[in-house]
């Protein structure tokens, strides 16, 4: 099901199947009634990749619709730095719309320290629907605190109201 592009609507592109699976089970945790405002991609298969993607397809597709938002689900594979990398290809023009997030390391470690992905990808919604950090204080995630924030002003009102 793809999100009512007449409305303030939400992409995710995941960077492989595990943070696929955090999507689409924050999806599930989604206000019922606001679920068809977020859409999760097909995989891209590498932060690389995401970055690509997002520059050659989804860029021209976000200036004809300006009510989307797109979040790059990505692993930071122990380097914070590749904020400022995928920083660096988002336009400034859209810089307030695209939002750079994941796990420091990768989800395989969130897993062991949290649970499941299922449970993960419920508490990140909780979290987000209840505006505490409870998940996204854990020690694989707290380094997303400022693109969080920026979630939490822009995206939150489009699937918690």
């Amino acid at each position: 099901m793809s999100a009512n592009k007449e409305r303030p609507h939400v992409y995710v592109l995941p960077e492989d199947e595990r943070n696929l699976q955090l999507a689409t089970e924050f999806l599930a945790h989604v206000d019922v009634n606001r679920q068809r405002q977020m859409y999760v991609l097909d995989v891209a298969k590498g932060w690389n990749r995401v970055l690509d993607l997002f520059e050659s397809v989804h860029i021209s597709e976000m200036d004809g619709c300006p009510q989307r938002f797109m979040v790059l689900l990505i692993d930071f594979d122990g380097r914070p730095e590749r904020l400022k990398v995928a920083k660096a290809r988002i336009p400034e023009h859209l810089s307030d719309r695209v939002f750079v997030v994941g796990a420091l390391t990768d989800p395989e470690n969130l897993k062991r320290e949290l649970g499941s992905y299922e449970t993960i990808g419920s508490d990140l919604a909780t979290d987000c629907r209840e505006e505490t950090d409870t998940t996204w204080g854990n020690s694989l995630l707290r380094h997303n605190t400022g693109e969080l924030d920026r979630l939490r002003e822009h995206v939150r009102p489009i699937l918690f109201p």
